[in-house]
This record gives C-alpha cells, structure tokens and sequence, in this order.
C-alpha cells in the first residue's frame, strides 16, 4: 500500500504565493511521473503540472511561467511552487504519483486533494 500526503494550501490573496508539498511512502520500488491536478467547482479536473523521473516538465498554458514543479527523489516528494496567484487558481489540488511497487506492479495513486484559495 502507499499513502500521499499533501499539504501547503490555504487563502491567500491575489498575487501571492503558496508551495504544495505532496510525500509518497509505502510499497514503492520507484517512482515514475508525479504531477499536480486542480478540479474548480462546476468544473473537470485538469492536470497542471507534471514532473518525469528524469525531470521533464510539462505545464497547463495559465499556469506557465507562474508555477514550477519539481521533485525530491530521495524524499518521494513532489513540489508546486505557485506565484502571482490569481482567484482563477482558486481548486482543490490533488497531487498523483505513477509509481512501481516491489511487486513490479504499476500502481498509480492520488493525494487526498489540499484547498488553494485565491482572494482579497
């Protein structure tokens, strides 16, 4: 089994910053791409940014330049370092992991989802 543990969001206002942190444990033999959904209400969850094993990234075009992924391999923790927050960026942000277990398995995995609230 392996658990994701986010944290990092809360209000903040317009223009601000927040960093999400999102640490993988359990049953992991390695870890492939990790990356960052958001779901607004009345809205499709849509994926952010995401980070290879080999540190590629890609990110949704409202966020580029804004926002940086990055990973911690030693710790299996991903990051989203999020300035110049708009209250469009206001979602619950869920972090996913695609990892191999010891059984040699792909497993793919999502965080509990952290509120990012963006407001004056």
């Amino acid at each position: 089994q392996v658990q994701l543990v986010e944290s990092g969001g809360g209000l903040v206002q317009p223009g601000g910053s927040l960093r999400l942190s999102c640490a993988a444990s359990g049953s992991i033999f390695s870890i492939n791409a990790m990356g960052w959904y958001r779901q607004a209400p009345g809205k499709q969850r849509e994926l952010v940014a995401g980070i290879t094993s080999g540190g590629n990234t890609n990110y949704v075009d409202s966020v580029k330049g804004r926002f940086t992924i990055s990973r911690d391999n030693a710790k299996n923790t991903v990051y989203l370092q999020m300035n110049s927050l708009k209250p469009e960026d206001t979602a619950v942000y869920y972090c996913n992991v695609a990892l191999t277990d010891w059984a040699n398995r792909p497993r793919n995995y999502w965080g509990q989802g952290t509120q990012v609230t963006v407001s004056s």
